[in-house]
């Protein structure tokens, strides 16, 4: 315990550093494999702690590696620092105002969640420094995990072959260690193109593009129906052939994620949703080309790495947040519309469900969420994916959120942008570097915990190996 007592004093004598990281990262809002303020940043800090730094991983110019020790075990610590395009935001405003109009903005958290785990980093690295503990801490600078998806790359390209066991984090609005599955996803441009022609004077000479990106979208509406209930399809138009309706539109293209919660369910899915734009193009005489983006596959958590992360987290946790943070958080929970607070409420009824309705109300209706971590196993996988998957595939991955932001509050929204610098984003950062390294410090000092962890991983991959979804082709972009 005397390690782990001495990992929180050093992650609170820096606290104001790791805050400060966190709010450069804040300001740059850099977006998917763009990064490089933000990684300079973070790469500036560990380079002064005395990491060894290898830039450009899995030929990404923003990607990194920063080492510290040496030998085995090899603890990787995730780093995400991406952010979203047009949610700029002025800070701690209670009202939608960007702070530069079309702006982008940390509408998920990243820019804490590279801060916290450099925290982790450094707080463990303090240890090892000593010499009393074989073992090399890796922090892995990962861009793009909100689209594009960075660690899957780096996955493909052998980045965590090495790594006996994964630590990350991600901010939330109430202390939880990730016990369910994620999605896997697909990601890919259906781009069409036709023959522009007067619409009135000549109409059958045109070929219409968006006539075929329509038709593709009413095709994939119809297949919502025959698949299973887990599955998700979304979509979006990134070329609608231009602003004049006189004009038979020449070119269309459309933006698709297709997300289910294992690889083998997603592939089929996928080339259904092939056949539907092909018959689109048929029908229309278009021709069509598809191009991947990325895709990621489903989060795999390991229990016996988690468990440690529990109890680490029942150190830190709760974190104390003051009646003046409380106050500050109040302003944005009064933002949210009627939906979001009967949503709240729902995944209030299945996070604490041994409650009473009285007190579920109660906690559903507090600004701030401190209440002690949760950790629930679920058969069933979270809606959304991250390409922390396909890590966990390599090598035993834990994962927890921890509350640095007003209950309620959705992710990708203004309102989470806008509490991005407070102190109430600050301390959870400052809790979660502590709870990585404290975790990392645990697989350095029990074998037999990697041993366990390694076991359970194999048995959990049932004979699979890792193979990357992303055609081999396919390069960041």
């Amino acid at each position: 315990m005397e390690n782990k007592r001495r990992i929180s004093k050093t992650v609170d004598a820096k606290s104001d550093e790791f805050s400060s990281l966190a709010d450069q990262i804040w300001e740059a809002a850099e977006t998917r494999f763009n990064l490089k303020k933000s990684a300079d940043v973070l790469c500036t800090c560990l380079s002064k702690e005395g990491f060894e730094i290898t830039r450009g991983a899995a030929d990404m110019d923003d990607a990194f590696v920063a080492s510290f020790g040496s030998g085995g075990p090899v603890v990787g610590i995730l780093a995400e620092y991406d952010a979203l395009e047009s949610l700029s935001q002025v800070a701690d405003l209670p009202q939608r105002k960007p702070n530069i109009s079309g702006g982008k903005g940390h509408g998920c958290g990243h820019h804490g969640l590279g801060a916290g785990a450099v925290a982790g980093a450094v707080g463990v690295k303090q240890i090892l420094e000593e010499g009393s503990l074989p073992g090399t801490v890796k922090l892995f600078g990962c861009p793009a995990e909100e689209s594009g998806y960075g660690k899957a790359f780096m996955a493909r390209a052998g980045v965590f072959r090495d790594v006996d066991a994964v630590v990350t984090w991600h901010p939330g609005d109430a202390h939880s260690i990730w016990m369910s599955e994620s999605l896997a996803v697909y990601q890919l441009y259906f781009s069409f193109k036709g023959r522009a022609a007067h619409a009135a004077a000549v109409p059958e000479q045109g070929r219409s593009a968006l006539d075929a990106a329509e038709l593709m979208n009413i095709g994939v509406n119809f297949l919502r129906e025959h698949m299973i209930s887990s599955a998700r399809i979304h979509y979006a138009f990134i070329d609608v052939g231009g602003q004049s309706a006189n004009v038979v539109q020449p070119t269309a293209a459309l933006y698709y994620f297709i997300r289910a919660p294992k690889r083998n369910q997603v592939q089929p899915l996928y080339e259904r949703v092939v056949k539907i734009a092909q018959g689109a193009a048929l029908m229309t005489e278009t021709e069509l080309e598809v191009k991947w983006d990325s895709a990621c596959l489903n989060y795999l958590p390991n229990k016996a790495l988690s468990k440690a992360m529990f109890l680490n987290a029942k150190c830190v946790l709760p974190i104390g947040f003051t009646d003046q943070e409380t106050q500050y958080a109040q302003q944005f929970c009064d933002t949210l519309d009627e939906t979001s607070k009967q949503a709240l409420l729902a995944r209030t009824k299945m996070t604490y469900p041994k409650e009473t309705v009285e007190r579920i109300q109660e906690i559903a209706s507090m600004p701030l969420n401190d209440l002690p971590v949760t950790m629930m196993v679920s058969d069933q996988a979270m809606p959304g994916s991250t390409d922390v998957g396909d890590v966990s595939w390599v090598a035993p991955t834990a994962q927890i959120s921890v509350a640095c932001y007003p209950q309620g509050i959705p992710p990708h929204s203004w309102q989470l942008v806008a509490t991005g610098k407070s102190s109430v984003f600050h301390k959870g950062i400052a809790a979660a570097g502590k709870i990585l390294a404290m975790t990392a410090l645990d697989v350095f000092e029990n074998p037999a915990l990697l041993e366990e962890a390694k076991k359970e991983h194999k048995a959990t991959l049932g004979g699979e190996v890792y193979e990357s979804p992303i055609p081999p082709e396919v390069k960041p972009h």
